[in-house]
């Protein structure tokens, strides 16, 4: 089954969805900042722009990840992403 979520009154979208691999999501960022918790390890990669993220341990400095790029954060943490324009992306679970 698919399953559709909605973050920060609607600026952040995804589909929700179980594969061969395991639980994933695939969604659509709106321009702004946001920040989110994890539950699970994640996975995040870019399908299509540039998000800039500010991962666990790195507080101050914002890296910029674009097309076919990726990053991890650990179960339990938070982290920042920000968009300059709408921002495409898969994140799978572990």
């Amino acid at each position: 089954m698919i399953n559709v979520n909605e973050y920060f009154e609607g600026a952040v979208k995804s589909l929700a969805y179980t594969s061969a691999e395991g639980k994933s999501t695939i969604g659509v960022i709106e321009p702004g900042e946001y920040e989110f918790g994890t539950s699970q390890h994640e996975t995040m990669k870019v399908i299509e722009g540039t998000l800039h993220a500010l991962l666990p341990g790195d507080d101050s400095i914002w890296q910029a990840y674009t097309n076919g790029e990726t990053f991890e954060v650990e179960a339990n943490k938070r982290f920042k992403v920000k968009a300059d324009t709408q921002v495409s992306y898969l994140c799978k679970y572990r």
